[in-house]
């Protein structure tokens, strides 16, 4: 039986944040992984997917200028981008995250850890052993998501690809179908195409990206057509069968023949085999939490649950904010000291619930921060939303010839502040931290009239909005 004032398991992006900070805060840590550390971000998400889309849009944008255009004719070599995804990803080995584990201080314990009533963890070892760990303070899970699979006959069979089979192939499929509308499909469809795939979209709904504003799937949409993709919405798969190839049956009677198929059709919360009924808790189910991160309906203010596992926001720079925060809590609380939780404080995760900052990196990219147009309305806050033509600045004029792209800010009429932006276009990403600085702190849109754009960038955007705003 090993004993330590926190254990935490999960050693992705958000337990390395939560287990750091307690540490910072005096605290000893142990933190329990079974799998790679750096976790699902690392090798099958966030890293590998950008570096597998980043060679087409650097060459997209080549290609949108004259002079770079006729450097810029030939095809991606896709086992150079795939190379290069590799290095990325340490070729799935986790001996630089292990590296800086130890050097922060923090134990790492390798093995499945699952509860075993309050502050008791028991790891299942790679070697068939039984470790106990005990926690004086706190238990954080930080365990995050797995892909959810539809419940279709035969799936298993047909060996579908989820995220992480998409970002790690090393091979390009001929033909490749992705299932969903979400960022992962809209983005791996991106990335494959480019690679050589011939790629069809299947979409149930009738939209994009449905949890940003309405033009940004729309814009995404016509890139993927404009770029080869055959994009179908309104259409479920039935049924899925692999005889060499996967034949996907398709709700109207037609059929889809591939090589490959995507499923990216939601996450589940991995806590399905973490011991949750031993405190209370249903398996297979969010952990809910309080702002500070502590876990609702157990007593004892001892367990805590972290990044995509609570469902609060489920990104990974969500999920290291939230490990960054409750992580210090955790020392506050060990501690004694005071907490500070009003919103904004450094105790709570306000964020979550009012300026969570997303960028989908297809091409076009969209960017977006805060509340849309529709979920604001929905709030009840008195808003006007705010729209420029992103070409029509000038340094999106230089930046590419015929370069498209919209931006939409949602401003409360009351407080006269932002309560959401969304941009739209080649390179936007890099624009939207400053928007997420204006929604956080609320910064009023009489003082955002001296923040002063330089001249000629993409930023003058904001001179732009504001103008419109003001009339």
């Amino acid at each position: 039986m090993d004993e330590f004032d926190v254990v935490v398991l999960g050693a992705g992006p958000t337990g390395e944040n939560l287990a750091d900070r307690a540490h910072a805060g005096g605290l000893s840590v142990a933190i329990v992984e079974s799998e790679l550390v750096g976790g699902e971000c690392s090798y099958w998400a966030c890293m590998p997917s950008k570096a597998l889309l980043r060679p087409a849009a650097a060459l997209a944008d080549a290609r949108r200028l004259p002079g770079a255009r006729e450097a810029a004719g030939g095809r991606i070599d896709a086992a150079a981008v795939l190379a290069r995804r590799d290095e990325f990803t340490s070729h799935w080995k986790d001996d630089g995250q292990v590296d800086w584990l130890n050097g922060a201080g923090l134990v790492l314990v390798r093995g499945h850890g699952r509860l075993d009533g309050p502050k008791r963890v028991v790891v299942q070892t790679p070697d068939g052993g039984r470790r106990v760990l005990t926690a004086r303070h706190a238990v954080a899970v930080c365990t995050g998501t797995r892909a959810a699979l539809p419940d279709l006959p035969g799936l298993a069979d047909v060996r579908p690809w989820t995220s992480r089979e998409a970002t790690s192939s090393k091979q390009v499929p001929p033909r490749l179908a992705v299932i969903g509308g979400g960022v992962v499909a809209c983005e791996m469809a991106t990335a494959w195409r480019a690679l050589g795939s011939e790629v069809v979209q299947l979409v149930r709904g009738s939209r994009l990206l449905p949890r940003m504003e309405p033009f940004a799937g729309e814009a995404v949409a016509d890139a993927l057509r404009a770029a080869g993709v055959d994009l179908r919405f309104g259409t479920s798969v039935t049924a899925v069968h692999r005889d060499g190839p996967v034949t996907l049956t398709l709700d109207g009677g037609d059929t889809v023949t591939v090589e490959e198929v995507l499923f990216a059709t939601g996450r589940a919360p991995a806590t399905t085999d973490l011991g949750l009924e031993t405190v209370g808790l249903a398996a297979g189910r969010p952990i809910e939490v309080d702002s500070t991160g502590l876990a609702t309906g157990v007593p004892g203010e001892w367990l805590y649950a972290a990044g995509d596992v609570n469902g609060r926001a489920l990104l990974t720079h969500q999920g290291k904010y939230q490990g960054r925060i409750f992580g210090t809590v955790i020392a506050d609380r060990a501690a004694g000291r005071p907490l500070d939780t009003a919103d904004w404080g450094r105790s709570v995760a306000t964020a979550d619930e009012r300026a969570v900052p997303q960028v989908v990196f297809t091409d076009p990219e969209a960017a977006s921060v805060g509340l849309t147009l529709e979920e604001a309305t929905r709030q009840g806050h008195r808003v006007r939303a705010v729209d420029y033509d992103l070409g029509n600045v000038a340094g999106a004029a230089l930046y590419a010839d015929g370069y498209q792209g919209r931006a939409r800010a949602v401003v409360d009429l009351d407080r006269e502040t932002l309560l959401g932006v969304t941009f739209v276009g080649a390179g936007v990403a890099e624009l939207l931290h400053s928007a997420t600085i204006a929604v956080t702190a609320e910064v009023p849109i009489s003082r955002l009239w001296h923040a002063v754009p330089s001249y000629p960038t993409i930023s003058e955007i904001w001179l732009r909005l504001l103008e419109t705003y003001r009339g």
